[in-house]
């Protein structure tokens, strides 16, 4: 099973993050988490590092509803600074949505690889990560 190096949970919900967090632990399948409160704080983490193709995240878990800067505001600006580094980058919006139109416009952007309605369990991340 693949060993995830760096994943990146942006959103604003601390016991989500917690919980989450504590769930990936569990698993052994990542290396480290980083964590950012808005899509703004993620997206100037990702521009700071786009030359240090180490320090990026393989793996974006991404909400969509924050303060500052939304997930679809988030992956707006993350197409636009798209390279071959950052078209690495596995993105999945987690959003307590169930909005079919949610679901769609997520899943009809390149940038997402699937729709994930809260929680995340340790079945679903393992699931995930076969999927790598």
């Amino acid at each position: 099973m693949k060993k995830i190096e760096l994943l990146a949970l942006v959103d604003d919900d601390d016991t989500f993050v917690f919980i989450t967090k504590r769930i990936i632990e569990k698993t052994n399948h990542v290396k480290e988490i980083k964590v950012f409160g808005n899509g703004l704080d993620a997206l100037n983490y990702l521009k700071e590092n786009l030359n240090s193709e180490y320090k990026l995240p393989d793996v974006i878990f991404l909400d969509l509803s924050m303060p500052i800067m939304d997930g679809w505001q988030f992956l707006d600006e993350f197409t636009s600074l798209e390279s071959q580094k950052t078209s690495k980058i596995i993105i999945y919006v987690c959003s307590s949505s169930i909005s079919p139109h949610d679901i769609m416009k997520a899943k009809k952007m390149s940038a997402v690889s699937d729709f994930i309605i809260k929680p995340v369990t340790k079945d679903k991340f393992s699931e995930i990560i076969l999927t790598l």
